[in-house]
């Protein structure tokens, strides 16, 4: 294995969020209102699927072992199983997740689950269909549910469902949520609204902290889990009557980005060093040839000593990025 992915203040990378496409057919309030709005470019400048397999093995090299493929809608690219087999089936790589809107998952979780996919994430922001369909603008939420059981099925132990908190809209279904985990394997991630270019008012507006939350589980009983070093940031926790876990996403909570252990690359192969930073450092002209991965590590090497020890969320600066679609949340 080549040198181990390291930044100047000692934290180790083992978790890369591979975005495969900026194309979303939701227009989820929080993300993109108004819908995906192309941006000149053609679907076919996404990376492809040797691109991809280029950029997985050069970071599994270098001691990645979880990839979460994500979007926009991952599912959307008609190579999304191909995808999930090339990155399943390079060496070292040990957890192959995706993060999906649950749209295709009852048709499709078959055949991601048959390519190699381990791990799944499913946005369900609201448990009521009118809330549901008020934050997604897609009246699917019948369809999504459907997903989740459908890839129980197919034989995943566990589904996470992230959940965006935001005050007045979803705020107040937190015994609904517990309700529906209590005899179910699910993992509930609330996530807490993040402010990005274009959202400013939104966050204003909707903002609610998850260490209310937080103190109410405490309070209950729930007990905080010890982390895999390839974990992702949620403080995840458990309690003995529920099969069901909670986990909190909390970007403004001091010390967040202490255990960062990721990093971005985007759908047109931008390597970013963090969801809210100032600019990606372009990989894809050392991702055409095999034999370029050195090269290739190298300048994801270089770029690591330049990360930030934390995000400016706190000054109100969410960096370059426009929506949480752009490189994949």
């Amino acid at each position: 294995m080549a040198q181990q992915f390291e930044d100047r203040f000692h934290r180790k990378f083992y978790y890369l969020r591979l975005s495969v496409t900026d194309v979303c057919n939701f227009k989820c309030t929080y993300c993109l209102p108004d819908g995906y709005k192309p941006s000149g470019q053609k679907n076919s400048s996404f990376l492809s699927v040797p691109e991809i397999k280029r950029v997985v093995k050069a970071f599994a090299d270098c001691g990645t072992s979880k990839i979460r493929i994500t979007g926009g809608e991952p599912s959307l690219r008609k190579d999304f199983p191909e995808i999930i087999h090339t990155v399943a089936s390079t060496p070292g790589i040990e957890k192959v997740a995706t993060t999906t809107n649950g749209y295709r998952m009852e048709k499709q979780v078959g055949q991601w689950r048959d390519a190699g996919l381990t791990h799944i994430n499913v946005s369900v922001d609201s448990l009521d269909s009118r809330m549901f369909h008020q934050i997604t603008g897609e009246n699917k939420f019948t369809e999504v549910m459907r997903g989740i059981d459908k890839a129980f099925e197919v034989g995943f132990e566990q589904v996470k469902v992230n959940v965006v908190l935001m005050k007045d809209l979803n705020s107040q279904e937190l015994p609904a949520f517990l309700n529906w985990i209590k005899d179910k394997p699910i993992q509930l991630r609330f996530i807490e609204l993040m402010k990005t270019g274009e959202m400013d008012e939104l966050f204003d507006k909707h903002h609610v902290s998850g260490v209310a939350i937080r103190n109410q589980l405490i309070a209950n009983g729930w007990l905080l889990k010890v982390k895999a070093v390839n974990d992702g940031p949620a403080q995840v926790f458990v309690h003995p009557d529920y099969k069901g876990e909670i986990g909190l996403i909390m970007p403004y909570e001091k010390d967040f980005c202490e255990s960062c252990n990721r990093l971005r690359v985007s759908a047109t192969g931008k390597l970013h060093l963090c969801l809210f930073g100032d600019h990606g450092v372009e990989l894809r002209d050392l991702i055409q040839e095999d034999q370029q991965e050195q090269e290739l590590i190298d300048r994801i090497q270089a770029q690591l000593q330049t990360k930030s020890v934390s995000h400016f969320l706190h000054d109100g600066n969410s960096g370059m990025t426009p929506n949480l679609a752009s490189i994949g949340g």
